[in-house]
Formats: C-alpha cells, structure tokens, sequence
C-alpha cells in the first residue's frame, strides 16, 4: 500500500501503497517521513504513505479520517478518457520487469507510447524500498535460508519498506502521466487504494482503508500492498494483489515494517480457487473506472 514531490511538483521523486513519490508495500512514498499508525477500521479514508509494496517516497504525512469498511473513499479524479494500453505478461523475473518499465517511463515522457498498465507475477522475490535506507533489518531470512527457498532479493526504486512478491499475487505496474491534471501524489495513491477495494468487491470481499497505513485492508490483514515511483510526473512501479500466494513466505520479512498485522489472500477470504485471467479482468475494469481510461 511517503512527499518529496511537496517540494519539487516537476522534478523527480519517489512515489505497498505525492510530488515526485516513490511507492508503498511494498511500499509508500519513498523518502516520505515516518508517521504516527493508528489503528482504524479497515477502510478509513485517507492519503497513503509509504508502506508495503508501495507509498510515495517523500509524500508528507496526511491526516486520515477512518471509515466503515465499505471501501468508499474520495472521488476518483475525473478526466477526459486516455487511452491504456494493457500487457498482461505472465510470470516475469523482477529485473526484467523492472527494466520493462524504465523503458516505458523514457517513452512515456517523450510521448511516443500512451499510458500502459503491466499486469504480471514475480517468481519468489524480496524487494527493499526506499526506506530501508539499503538495511536490511526486516529481512527476517538469512540469505542462505532465501537461497535454499529459491527467494531473489533485490532493491528498488520505489518508496517504502520491504516487501515480497510471488506467483499467485499480481502485481500491477501502471505508467502513466499524470500532467496536466493529474498532479497530485496522494490522490493518485488513494486511486490505486480505490482500484483494489472494488477489485476485492468484484469477488464479494469487503475491503478498505486502514487510518496512517498504505494499501488495501481486510480486518487486520493487509491483502494489497502499494509502492509508487514518481518522476516528473510519470509514474512506476504499482500495486500487488494477494490471490492465491503463498502467506509463508511473508514470515521471511517484516512487510512493509508492519510488526502488528498481517497478510492475507483472494483464495484464504474466499476458501477457494480464483482463475488469475479473471482477477486480470476486472482488475482491468476497476482501472480504467477509476482513472478515466480506456482499453478499446
């Protein structure tokens, strides 16, 4: 599910879960400061941070007002409908990915290509973000012990704590430009927090918001995570959605640096099997409601 972009709305930023951010749970927005977590009902109203995969690095904190976990939170941002391109890429290594969207972000800010959305899975992966400051801390595995579980670990350029990704979960990897209009990190956050609450909803899970923590919330167990980069106003990195991962192999990390909660799935909630193609879907669908996109 963190706002240098404050203070440099044009320059480069970081965005598991505003300015130029880096992102959450993973992550949150990279260099964002720390904030003070209180627990909410799991789906309080407000602006991310840096967290599990994602946050925004550098966003400021924001002051979230908790809700009834109906997994409504503020309005999307309207606009003229963009077109979006889609790639759903199957199971992909975590550095060809992420030089998959190092290549979009320099095309998307020359125009040569529209928004694009990456829809993928990760063999096993531990990610670092931007706030662990290259530490290793949460990292509860010895590198010998994620060896032998055939674990990678990697850092990366997205905002946030530690995270882990693996077949099962689908990460969404969304490149856009936010200019003209759509200058505004914490917004953009909580659009990607929207996405995934009426993505859950699709398959009748109610999920929401969880005051001072980034990502997407069931109870107290965090089912999506957000980690954002932002620069100059394009974004990377995204989102990851817990469909039938494997929840062990979060017992090798600290997510997100989150001691207190823990993690769930589409398939745990649901105690059953879920076709990755249809969560793709309507994830899809969700997307383009919520951001004003268009697949056609």
């Amino acid at each position: 599910m963190k706002t240098a972009a404050a203070g440099r709305a044009a320059s480069e930023g970081a965005a598991r879960g505003v300015g130029a951010p880096q992102a959450t749970e993973p992550g949150g927005v990279q260099g964002a400061p720390p904030i003070q977590r209180k627990e909410g009902a799991a789906r309080g109203v407000g602006a991310p941070q840096a967290t599990e995969p994602g946050g925004v690095q550098g966003a400021p904190p924001i002051q979230r007002k908790e809700g009834a976990a109906q997994g409504v939170g503020p309005p999307p941002i309207r606009m003229v409908p963009r077109p979006l391109v889609v790639e759903r890429l199957g199971v992909v290594p975590y550095d060809e990915a992420l030089a998959r969207q190092q290549s979009l972000v320099e095309e998307r800010r020359h125009g040569r290509v529209p928004d694009h959305l990456l829809l993928l899975q990760h063999p096993p992966v531990i990610t670092l973000g931007a706030k662990t400051r290259n530490s290793r801390e949460h990292v509860l595995a010895t590198p010998e012990a994620l060896a032998a579980q055939g674990v990678g670990l990697f850092e990366t350029g997205r905002g946030g704590d530690v995270t882990y990704h693996g077949p099962g979960q689908l990460v969404g990897y969304p490149i856009l430009d936010l200019k003209p209009d759509r200058c505004d990190v914490h917004r953009y956050v909580r659009d990607l927090e929207e996405t995934l609450i009426r993505l859950a909803a699709a398959f009748g899970v109610e999920a929401g918001r969880v005051e001072g923590l980034t990502g997407v919330w069931v109870g107290r167990e965090k089912l999506a995570a957000i980690g954002v980069r932002i620069s100059r106003w394009i974004t990377s990195h995204g989102f990851a959605f817990n469909v039938s991962t494997n929840l062990s192999h979060f017992d090798l990390i600290v997510p997100c640096g989150i001691t207190d909660r823990g993690v769930t799935s589409l398939e745990r909630l649901l105690d059953r099997q879920i076709p990755m193609d249809e969560v793709e879907a309507a994830a899809v669908h969700a997307f383009c409601d919520v951001f004003g996109a268009t697949t056609d």
